[in-house]
């Protein structure tokens, strides 16, 4: 159970990217002032957290509505990913989540894209099937509180690793987010094959 828990909560980590998202936070809020910024901080992850929970309650159905597959889910999810992790690696994370915060309260960009982006979300659903939804569920709060955190002491954090730490860190779990996205891709192909050809 600890090492299913582990992986839950590093596909959920590094989906999450909080050190990339780092940068664009601090470029986004530089001009406000320390009050303002503890408020767009505490706005937006409750915000992005509030999304993230709705959608791993509820992806599930909307998919049975649908008529989505989780084979379908992990092919489409593992080619978002895999574009998001490349666009990441080849351009930075700013080409992908690009834009500005929304009045003083950050809602737009920074709880959605940017915390709760598509990456986060494919990777709640996938991990949901996995291991369910109290495991996923856990993970996911603590990976938001780790983000939380590390917000809220983004000058303290950006001086202890440095500019350079921060593109570094960012480009690492960009590749594995590539990773990541390419094992979803091969699984969700396997099992797509295994399915067909229980049916035939």
């Amino acid at each position: 159970m600890w090492n299913e828990f582990l992986l839950c909560f590093t596909a959920i980590f590094v989906a999450l990217d909080i050190i990339g998202t780092l940068p664009m936070y601090v470029s986004l809020t530089q001009n406000f002032p320390i009050q303002e910024k503890k408020k767009v901080v505490n706005t937006s992850m409750a915000v992005a957290l509030g999304v993230a929970i709705v959608f791993a309650i509820i992806g599930k159905t909307l998919f049975r509505q649908l008529g989505i597959t989780i084979p379908d889910f992990r092919i489409a999810g593992g080619l978002i990913l895999l574009l998001i992790s490349l666009s990441d690696l080849l351009k930075g994370p700013e080409a992908t989540h690009g834009g500005s915060v929304s009045g003083s309260t950050g809602i737009v960009p920074l709880a959605v894209p940017l915390i709760s982006g598509p990456a986060v979300l494919t990777t709640l659903i996938l991990q949901i099937n996995k291991v369910g939804h109290l495991m996923t569920l856990v993970a996911l709060l603590l990976n938001y509180l780790i983000a939380w955190f590390v917000l809220r002491n983004s000058e303290r954090v950006t001086r202890l690793i440095g500019k350079d730490g921060t593109v570094v860190m960012s480009k690492l779990a960009a590749l594995l987010l590539a990773a990541i996205a390419v094992a979803m891709i091969r699984g969700g192909i396997f099992e797509s094959l295994h399915d067909w050809m229980l049916t035939r």
